[in-house]
């Protein structure tokens, strides 16, 4: 619904002539510059009203920018050249540019300066660049919010930048004008969806009863429009290992897929907060809750996934065999100058590799597992 169809740029556009200098105005550019606003005056204001003030000049005891901005080389050169009282006084600023950089670049195409949007959008890109280059896991994230500031650029940008030359158009095209019946014949349907899901956020997020949030819904995913992460300072790291016993009697990592168990914080010279799996790993852990059925699939396929990818079932393969293991969820405080507190542990599920009735023995107090309840 968001193509630009008839558009200069469009998928049909060698029907028409247009002057590619145009700025093409739809329904779908429209609502997604508004979408863009207000996810990031969502996430500016997320973080200005935070009860502990994490991220403001009076944040006790770390603001925020000193707690995230510690976990990759980049941040790590970052924080020796500002210090924390750099970061410090940085923290704020991230607030009111969130809030605020959207409505300036709408008012600078408002008023046709140029220079204003371009100042937002390449201020904006800085900063999602400045993310990915401090924040582990976020490159994809920020390439995708740079992206997304392209809506944003007035007409004219590739000459403006010098990759095209403006004598290149021609300006005795005659542009094809568009009546208002032929406008809404053309728009009408996209801006009735684009209406339709715009109602729906607004019932979703104010109205609707906690039952309908719930992610077991398709609409809970097609209507939810926050962007209400990073509202605070990071009190704490966490990382995840799983330790597991093979046939042979030897004790790997199932997690990081490693023949060793290693308790310390992760990182590559410089401690990380990251998962030893990334992507869609990273959600794995929050699924420990689920139980049964459901519960018995999630964990049995760690073990799956040991076995195959150790090809147990070839000839001289068989002592590499998972047999159980156990899945811990490890922790640190965050402290100041760099530093972090010693590591807490919690064991977040035992599972043995060879039962099909883990949760079945857990729920009647079976003493199978006990052997499970400590490290390995």
């Amino acid at each position: 619904m968001f193509l630009p169809l008839d558009g200069a740029y469009a998928i049909d556009a060698k029907k028409y002539k247009y002057n590619c200098r145009q700025t093409f105005v739809s329904p779908g550019t429209i609502a997604l510059k508004i979408l863009i606003t207000w996810l990031y005056w969502d996430a500016g204001y997320g973080k200005y009203s935070d009860p502990l003030q994490g991220w403001t000049l009076n944040a006790k005891p770390l603001p925020a920018l000193d707690t995230y901005v510690r976990h990759t080389v980049v941040a790590r050169i970052m924080y020796g050249l500002l210090g924390p009282t750099g970061l410090r006084l940085m923290t704020p600023t991230v607030v009111y540019a969130e809030m605020f950089c959207a409505p300036v670049a709408l008012l600078g195409s408002l008023l046709g300066s140029k220079r204003l949007v371009y100042a937002t959008v390449i201020g904006m890109c800085f900063i999602h660049i400045g993310i990915a280059f401090t924040m582990r896991n976020t490159v994809l994230l920020s390439s995708v919010a740079c992206v997304a500031w392209c809506i944003f650029l007035p007409s004219g940008v590739g000459t403006d930048v010098g990759f095209s030359s403006e004598n290149k158009y021609n300006k005795k095209v005659k542009l094809q004008q568009h009546s208002t019946s032929t406008l809404v014949k053309r728009h009408g349907l996209s801006a009735l969806i684009i209406v339709a899901f715009a109602c729906g956020s607004v019932w979703f997020e104010m109205f609707s009863e906690q039952c309908n949030q719930s992610h077991k819904h398709i609409w809970s995913t097609l209507l939810h429009c926050r962007w209400n992460v990073f509202v605070g300072a990071e009190e704490y790291v966490t990382w995840e290992i799983a330790p597991g016993q093979l046939v042979d009697g030897s004790i790997v990592d199932v997690w990081s897929k490693s023949d060793e168990v290693n308790w310390n914080m992760p990182g590559a010279g410089a401690p990380c907060t990251s998962t030893a799996r990334a992507g869609r790993w990273r959600s794995y852990p929050y699924l420990a809750e689920l139980k049964g059925e459901d519960g018995e699939v999630l964990w049995s396929y760690l073990c799956r996934q040991w076995d195959d990818e150790n090809r147990v079932n070839e000839a001289g393969n068989e002592g590499k065999k998972l047999i159980k293991f156990n899945f811990f969820m490890l922790q640190a405080d965050v402290l100041p100058n760099m530093g972090f507190s010693a590591t807490r542990k919690r064991l977040i599920h035992s599972h043995d590799c060879l039962s099909n009735t883990n949760f079945a023995e857990e729920e009647e107090g079976n003493n199978t597992l006990n052997f499970m309840k400590g490290e390995l």
